[in-house]
């Protein structure tokens, strides 16, 4: 579009959540409580793989990057939208917009890609537990988490400068709770092509390519399972494993059901509600089921304040 013709966009509408005003206070409080829960519930996980030294181990160093992720995943929407909701005009700035967007696609890439990290653990763990350690080595698994902090920061500047450059014309209402980035590329009067073509490219990286990688270790764990004749190993199979199916469902089966599935007439409701579960839900439940599915988390705060009774 012609720069002269272009009317510059200081601020959109955030108008995603219509909640009728006879729930407002209730819903407040609702969204309010999820959010405290989850920053202290992943805060508690961080604080006890540190203070712990049973859970300085691979598996609770992705731990503790994912339960960051969840908490700075939920507050990279969350604060503002319970400032929104008390305020009269639910807006927000452009360079906010742009903001929200950069950090919410870093935190929710890196929950994709930790995501696999876990599972790789747990495949190694019981399909080669003999070379655990020395695959699963401190200094490979520290490198790793740096190395998928870095991609997905580059990917999250390469799409708000690529959103950087685009106009925006007349339009500044935004039908969704938070600056998405399909929601922003819809109110642009420019030529989103580039944009899309790398949505599509760089989705598949951080999204399909992952889930399939998370789906091949766990076949290959399903058949090393077989294997096991005594009772007590599957179950500890089982017991391992099933904390981190658990958040791979939640957080996969959210995005199959946002992008892969047809929404019909109901489009902007069931992309609001299911945007809700991916950034509130899930992050508030993944410190429960990781805690409530966990012997050595259950055990941890136990020996942290014993561990301090004695120091003291």
């Amino acid at each position: 579009m012609n720069g002269n013709n272009q009317t510059f966009i200081s601020k959109f509408l955030l108008l995603g959540l219509p909640i009728p005003p006879e729930y407002h206070l209730l819903f407040y409080a609702l969204f309010l409580a999820m959010y405290l829960t989850t920053i202290l519930g992943n805060l508690l996980i961080i604080l006890l793989v540190r203070l712990d030294s049973h859970l300085h181990t691979p598996m609770y160093l992705f731990l503790s990057n994912l339960s960051f992720s969840d908490l700075c995943f939920s507050s990279a929407t969350m604060p503002k939208l319970l400032l929104n909701m008390q305020s009269q005009v639910p807006s927000i700035s452009y360079v906010g917009c742009l903001t929200q967007m950069y950090f919410f696609m870093v935190f929710g890439d890196m929950e994709s890609f930790l995501l696999v990290a876990m599972a790789y653990d747990r495949y190694v763990a019981i399909c080669f537990p003999l070379h655990y350690t020395s695959i699963m080595s401190t200094k490979y698994c520290t490198s790793l988490v740096l190395l998928l902090w870095m991609l997905t920061t580059s990917n999250a500047v390469l799409h708000t400068l690529l959103m950087a450059r685009l106009s925006f014309c007349e339009k500044n209402v935004i039908l969704h709770f938070f600056c998405d980035i399909s929601a922003l590329l819809k109110l642009s009067c420019s030529d989103t092509y580039v944009n899309e073509l790398m949505i599509f490219i760089m989705g598949g990286l951080i999204i399909i390519i992952p889930f399939l990688l998370i789906v091949i270790s766990y076949v290959r764990i399903f058949f090393s399972i077989l294997k096991i004749s005594s009772t007590q190993g599957i179950h500890k199979v089982f017991s391992t494993c099933g904390s981190h199916l658990s958040v791979v469902s939640l957080f996969y089966g959210t995005i199959i059901g946002l992008y892969l599935c047809p929404s019909g007439n109901n489009s902007t409701v069931k992309e609001n509600t299911m945007a809700m579960m991916y950034t509130v839900v899930t992050p508030m439940l993944n410190p429960f089921i990781y805690s409530l599915r966990n012997k050595d988390m259950n055990k941890a705060p136990t020996r942290v304040i014993c561990s301090k009774k004695i120091s003291l």
